[in-house]
C-alpha cells in the first residue's frame, strides 16, 4: 500500500463514484418525471369544475392528483368535451382521462379502462311540482333531456315514445329541466343531488335514483402502456387510506367497496377497419345526416329572410339624418357583430327564461324559435352594413336627378336606388348565407338536432368520429357549392348586361 500514491487513489474514487451512480441509476423508477396528458371535461360538478381561481378541481382531479403522486408521474390536465374524450384517445392526442366516464362493454372495445374508482348509477330529476313522473316507467311518451355520449343517454332511447333532447354537458340539460322546456333529465346521481344541493339549479327533485349500477374507470387508448402505471397509483390511493380522505371530502361519506378489475377488462377491439368498412360505416349514417342538412337548410333559409328585413331597415336607418336614431342602429350593429353568436344563443334560450323566472312567470322558449331569432338578429346586423355600404355605392347625383322629376324620398329608395344596390349587394349576401349555413351548427349547443348534431349523436354511438365528421363536412361543402351556385346564377340574372 506504501507505493499506492494520489494517483492512484483517484482512479479508485472515479470507479466507485461511477459504479454508484450507474447503480442508482438502474433503480430509479422509469415513470418518474413523465407527464401524461389527462382529459377532463371542467362541467360535471363535483367531479370536475372550474373553481373560483379559474383551476380545475373536484374529486376527480384531486384522486388523480392523488394518483400521480403515489405512482411518481406527472399531470398535464386538458379539458375536452365528453364526447370528444373517446376520440382523442383514440387518436392519442391524450394519454389517459378522468371524467366520470362508466365503464360499458362498448366503450372497453375502444379504450382500455383501470380498475374501478366510483361506484355511480343514474338519477331522474323533475320540476318540484311534477307530480306525473314518479319513476322510470312513468317517462313514456315525455320530453327527456340528457348528455350527450352518456349512459343516461343510452338508457332514455330504451324509454317508449320518449323525446330526447341531448346537450353538450350535464349543467346545460338541468338548466333545461329548470326552464320548463323538458319534463325529466337522467343523468349520473351523484351530479345531479348535488346540483339541487347546492341551490344554484331552484325548483328541481330526485325522484329515483340509481336505476342502475355503474362504475367510473380512467380511460386510456387500447393497450397503453401508462395502464399498468395508473393502476398501480390508484391500487397504493386505496390501500393507503388517501382515496377514502379524497371521498370524505366531497361526499362526506364512506366510500363503497369497489372491484379489483374492470368488469370487461378483456374485450377485443371495436370491429374491423380498413377502406371498405369506413365507406359502409358513412353509408349507414347518410341517411341521418341528411335528415339533418334539411333542418340546417330550414334554419338557414328562415333566418336569412327575417335576417334580411331587418338588416334592410336597420342600414337604411343607419343613413338617417337623425343623430339618436342612427345611433341606437349602430349601438344594435355593434352589439351583435361584437358579441359571439354562441353567446347570443345562450343568452336567448337560457338567459331570458331565466329571467322570466326571476320576476316571478314562466316562459320558455321552442328550440326551433329561439334559433331562428339568435341567427336572424345576429345575421340582420350584418346584413344591415351590406345594405348601408350597397345604398351608399350608388351616385349622389341619381338621388338628385329622381327628386327633380318630382319622386319623393320614398319612391327614390324604392325605384331607383334600391334596385341598383341590391345587385351589387348579392355577391356579399351569398358570403353572409354561405357563413349562416356553417353558424347553424351552433344551435346544437341547445338539442337542436340539425346536421352537426347528427353527426355528433351518430359518434357517440359507434365511436368513429373520422368517418362522421368526414362525411358531415362533405354534406357541408356540397350545401355551400349550391349555395355559391345559386347566387351566382342570382347575380347573372339580375344583371342587365348579361341577361342581354
Amino acid at each position: 500500500m506504501a507505493g499506492f500514491g494520489f494517483v492512484g487513489w483517484l482512479r479508485l474514487f472515479v470507479v466507485v463514484g461511477w459504479s454508484f451512480l450507474l447503480l442508482t441509476g438502474c433503480s430509479v423508477n422509469p415513470s418518474v418525471g413523465k407527464t401524461l396528458r389527462v382529459a377532463n371535461e371542467p362541467a360535471f360538478p363535483p367531479f370536475e369544475f372550474l373553481g373560483s381561481e379559474g383551476k380545475s378541481q373536484g374529486f376527480s382531479i384531486d384522486l388523480m392528483n392523488a394518483i400521480a403522486q403515489a405512482a411518481n408521474f406527472k399531470v398535464d390536465f386538458q379539458s375536452v368535451p365528453f364526447d370528444g374524450i373517446i376520440p382523442a384517445l383514440q387518436a392519442k392526442t391524450v394519454d389517459a382521462a378522468i371524467s366520470s366516464m362508466t365503464i360499458t362493454e362498448e366503450r372497453a372495445k375502444t379504450v382500455s379502462f383501470s380498475r374501478p374508482y366510483f361506484k355511480a348509477g343514474l338519477a331522474i330529476a323533475v320540476r318540484t311540482d311534477n307530480q306525473e313522473i314518479t319513476n322510470f316507467d312513468s317517462l313514456k311518451n315525455k320530453r327527456i333531456a340528457v348528455q350527450i355520449g352518456t349512459t343516461g343517454a343510452k338508457k332514455a332511447q330504451g324509454i317508449p315514445g320518449a323525446q330526447i333532447r341531448s346537450f353538450d354537458s350535464a349543467p346545460i340539460a338541468l338548466q333545461e329541466l329548470a326552464n320548463g322546456n323538458v319534463d325529466a333529465v337522467i343523468n349520473d346521481a351523484p351530479v345531479t343531488l348535488y346540483a339541487i344541493s347546492t341551490g344554484n339549479l331552484k325548483g328541481l327533485k330526485v325522484v329515483e335514483q340509481l336505476l342502475t349500477e355503474e362504475y367510473y374507470g380512467i380511460a386510456t387508448p387500447k393497450n397503453s402502456v401508462n395502464l399498468a402505471l395508473i393502476n398501480d397509483g390508484l391500487n397504493r390511493v386505496l390501500s393507503n387510506g388517501t382515496y377514502s380522505q379524497i371521498y370524505q371530502k366531497w361526499f362526506k361519506a364512506d366510500p363503497p367497496n369497489l372491484p379489483a378489475k374492470s368488469p370487461f377488462e378483456n374485450q377485443s377491439g371495436a370491429g374491423e377497419s380498413g377502406i371498405f368498412t369506413s365507406v359502409g360505416i358513412i353509408l349507414r349514417s347518410f341517411p341521418a345526416l341528411l335528415q339533418g342538412a334539411l333542418v340546417t337548410l330550414q334554419l338557414t333559409v328562415l333566418s336569412v329572410v327575417l335576417g334580411l328585413v331587418g338588416g334592410s331597415l336597420i342600414g337604411i336607418i343607419r343613413l338617417s339624418r337623425t343623430k339618436s336614431v342612427r345611433w341606437v342602429a349602430r349601438a344594435y350593429v355593434d352589439f351583435f357583430r361584437g358579441t359571439p353568436l354562441l353567446v347570443q344563443i345562450f343568452m336567448i334560450y337560457f338567459g331570458l327564461p331565466a329571467i322570466a323566472q326571476e320576476l316571478g312567470f314562466t316562459f320558455s322558449f321552442n328550440p326551433l324559435a329561439a334559433g331562428v331569432l339568435a341567427l336572424s338578429l345576429n345575421s340582420a346586423a350584418y346584413i344591415a352594413e351590406i345594405v348601408r355600404a350597397g345604398i351608399q355605392s350608388i351616385e349622389p347625383g341619381q338621388a338628385e336627378a329622381s327628386q327633380s322629376l318630382g319622386l319623393s324620398s320614398v319612391q327614390t329608395m324604392r325605384y331607383v336606388i334600391f334596385p341598383q344596390a341590391f345587385r351589387r349587394m348579392i355577391p356579399p349576401l351569398g358570403n353572409e348565407f354561405i357563413s349562416l349555413l356553417k353558424d347553424t351548427s351552433l344551435v346544437a349547443i341547445i338539442g337542436f338536432q340539425e346536421l352537426f348534431r347528427k353527426g355528433q349523436l351518430i359518434v357517440a354511438d359507434n365511436y368513429r368520429a373520422f368517418e362522421i365528421y368526414a362525411a358531415v363536412a362533405v354534406v357541408y361543402l356540397c350545401l355551400t357549392l349550391l349555395s355559391s351556385q345559386a347566387f351566382s346564377r342570382l347575380e347573372a340574372w339580375m344583371n342587365p348586361v348579361k341577361r342581354s
